[in-house]
């Protein structure tokens, strides 16, 4: 039976890339059919890093009934496949919190407290002696830079920089700091997109306390790039806490160059914020000075604050 290899319910640049990794890993370490895949389609970033190394995107699966499955970048039911339960899961890396993903067997688990997935996924590489394809190797760099906002989000670490640092070898990245500068260029672009689109290029659900809140984000090289569609974005957060039944739903807008973002506040208890952050909203927003990680700089206050 073949095993798939998925990310979370947002398909990003490290989601895509860890599957088409650990799937050329698995076959090659452990044998065995694998077979990249995402939940939905890919974002434009990571289509113009697929393209630079000459990728297609990979099969969209959304359901795990009867399927081997190893998940990468998430733990979490919220983000993960549909039926979950009914399907096997032989594995898990990732480079966030434990979830509540449960097996009722032994399982390949590698989670580390790093920048990226694919991090993770090149001491893999390593520890198993299998040598990384230039394509491959291309992608992971890429997605490492992406999720570390090219080394300026609190969650990079050492590992993510040597990690970039063997891959753009691989790859023959001369440059890896002008390749992220592109990437955030094509991740900045919002013309002409559908506002839910944006809304959930990068969104994930987190259940906190019972409740269940989603918390997305737009990483922009300026923030003015989103002003024209702020408003929107708003009000599609209203369709979209209706229809899914969400206590809450936060949007950062992240300017990668500021270093900062700012929130959008969609809450049936909006002093959440204030419990979490120690600051109070003006209207429906807030501004985060210094914060660039969902994972790292959001996530675990808005827990607290939920408790």
């Amino acid at each position: 039976m073949a095993v798939y290899v998925v990310g979370h319910k947002s398909p990003d640049t490290d989601s895509v890339a860890a599957a088409f990794a650990v799937a050329d890993l698995a076959k090659k370490a452990w044998g065995g059919d694998c077979i990249p895949a995402s939940q939905g389609a890919i974002n434009p970033e990571t289509k113009f890093v697929l393209d630079k190394f000459g990728m297609k995107a990979p099969e969209v699966v959304t359901d795990a009934e009867g399927k081997k499955v190893i998940l990468v970048d998430h733990s979490d039911l919220a983000q993960s496949l549909a039926n979950l339960a009914k399907g096997e899961i032989i594995g898990v890396i990732d480079h966030h919190k434990l979830g509540d993903v449960t097996t009722p067997n032994p399982l390949w688990m590698w989670v580390w407290p790093v920048g990226c997935t694919c991090t993770v996924i090149k001491s893999m590489y390593d520890f198993y002696g299998v040598e990384i394809p230039k394509n491959i190797a291309g992608i992971m760099a890429c997605a490492i830079l992406s999720d570390t906002v090219m080394y300026k989000s609190p969650t990079c670490t050492d590992y993510d920089k040597k990690a970039v640092e063997a891959l753009c070898k691989i790859a023959g990245i001369t440059d890896p700091m002008a390749v992220g500068v592109e990437m955030f260029k094509v991740k900045s672009a919002v013309a002409g997109t559908p506002i839910r689109e944006l809304l959930f290029r990068d969104f994930k659900d987190f259940d906190m306390s019972g409740k269940k809140v989603g918390i997305g984000q737009l990483e922009v090289v300026d923030l003015s790039i989103l002003t024209p569609v702020k408003d929107k974005l708003f009000e599609e957060m209203k369709k979209v806490k209706a229809e899914g039944g969400h206590h809450s739903i936060f949007l950062l807008l992240t300017d990668i160059m500021k270093e900062g973002s700012e929130m959008l506040i969609l809450s049936d208890d909006p002093s959440v914020v204030e419990k979490a952050f120690k600051a109070k909203p003006t209207g429906n927003s807030i501004w985060l000075e210094g914060c660039l990680s969902r994972k790292k700089q959001v996530v675990p206050p808005f827990e607290k604050a939920f408790a």
